[in-house]
Formats: structure tokens, C-alpha cells, sequence
């Protein structure tokens, strides 16, 4: 009974904050919605009893991705009336677009009841065994290789990023720290007596 109240709350939750993300018209107010409806998403994956995934909901998408769309709207000045107008144009591909993952979405739906794919198996997992040690087990076993390239494709980007951002471009003017730090007051400071009307020159 308690667990039936749960999903029937976090899943309306769900709904209703989707909504919202996309009715609200200050996106700051839609970033907040998104952050609420994550966390609910959080709370139906933890009465599936999918904790790992709950938990990157919170961390990954809600502790990283939500929270830098907030700093990022908060701090960009973006004319959103120009962006409305610009969204117009593309409402016809929209409206396509979304009538074919409509048919996809149903597709699947179709295919998932009729039955299970021929050839596949469950996986061979104890009811006893969490599903973060059964995640670790095949991902650190079967899967190995391609956790590790994976994990080689991003420290890739990574440097590729850092490479980027210190790479030597013309028309700057370089820092020097030793001549800052070599550099007197005297140097920097001129004591200047001007008269009465009169200007300084530098």
C-alpha cells in the first residue's frame, strides 16, 4: 500500500514538474522544475530497488548537469524573446520530429510485449546480490575492455580541452611573472605635484 502511494506521488511529481520544465517561461524557473523532476525519478527508481541509478540521478544529472544549466542561464545574458522568435521557425521539423519517436516510442512498446527477443537470456543473478555489485561484476568482467575505452575516450577530450584552451594565439599580449615580480613601486607610482589648472601628462 505504502509503496503504490510512493509511485502514484513521485510519478504524478514526475509529470506535472515535466510539464512545468516546459510551460515556464523563465528558464531559471524551468532548470528548478527539471532539478524537481529528476529527484522524483530518483525516488521511482529507488522503489524499483535501482539505487545505482537513483543515485546518478542525484549526483550526475541533478549535483553536475541541472546545476551548471542554472549558473550557465543565470549568467549569460541570452534575449530570450529573440530566441522564442527564432524557435518558431522550426516548429513544422518539431512537429515531425516528434510524431516519429511517438511511433518509435510505441513500436518498442509493441515489440516488449509480444515477448522476449529470441537468444536472450536472463542474467544469471541471485535475488540476494545488489544490483550495484551485480553492475560492478559485469562491468569490471564481460565488459572490461570497453570501460576502459571509454574511460580513454574521455581523458582524450579531456587533455583535447586543456590543449585548447593554453594553446599560443597571435595578438596577445602574454603574462610575465618574473617582471612582475621584479617591479619596484617607484616604478609604477609617479608623485605628481600639478598647479592650479593645470593638467597631468603622462
Amino acid at each position: 500500500m505504502i509503496q503504490a502511494f510512493a509511485f502514484y506521488l513521485f510519478a504524478t511529481l514526475v509529470i506535472a514538474s515535466g510539464v512545468l520544465t516546459i510551460l515556464a517561461r523563465n528558464p531559471v524557473h524551468s532548470v528548478l522544475w527539471l532539478i524537481l523532476a529528476f529527484f522524483n525519478a530518483a525516488g521511482l527508481f529507488l522503489i524499483l530497488g535501482a539505487e545505482f541509478i537513483a543515485m546518478l540521478l542525484v549526483i550526475v544529472y541533478v549535483g553536475a548537469v541541472a546545476v551548471l544549466f542554472l549558473f550557465v542561464v543565470m549568467m549569460l545574458d541570452v534575449d530570450f524573446a529573440e530566441l522564442r522568435a527564432g524557435v518558431a521557425k522550426y516548429w513544422p521539423f518539431a512537429t515531425i520530429l516528434a510524431i516519429v519517436l511517438l511511433a518509435e516510442i510505441a513500436f518498442a512498446l509493441a515489440a516488449w510485449k509480444s515477448g522476449t527477443i529470441a537468444g536472450a537470456r536472463a542474467a544469471p543473478v541471485t535475488a540476494d546480490v545488489p544490483n550495484i555489485e551485480a553492475l560492478g561484476r559485469v562491468l569490471y568482467t564481460r565488459y572490461l575492455y570497453i570501460f576502459e575505452a571509454a574511460g580513454l575516450v574521455l581523458l582524450v577530450a579531456m587533455i583535447g580541452a586543456i590543449v585548447l584552451t593554453h594553446r599560443t594565439r597571435s595578438g596577445l599580449r602574454p603574462q610575465n611573472v618574473s617582471s612582475q615580480i621584479r617591479r619596484r613601486p617607484e616604478d609604477a607610482v609617479v608623485n605628481l605635484q600639478p598647479g592650479v589648472g593645470q593638467g597631468v601628462e603622462l
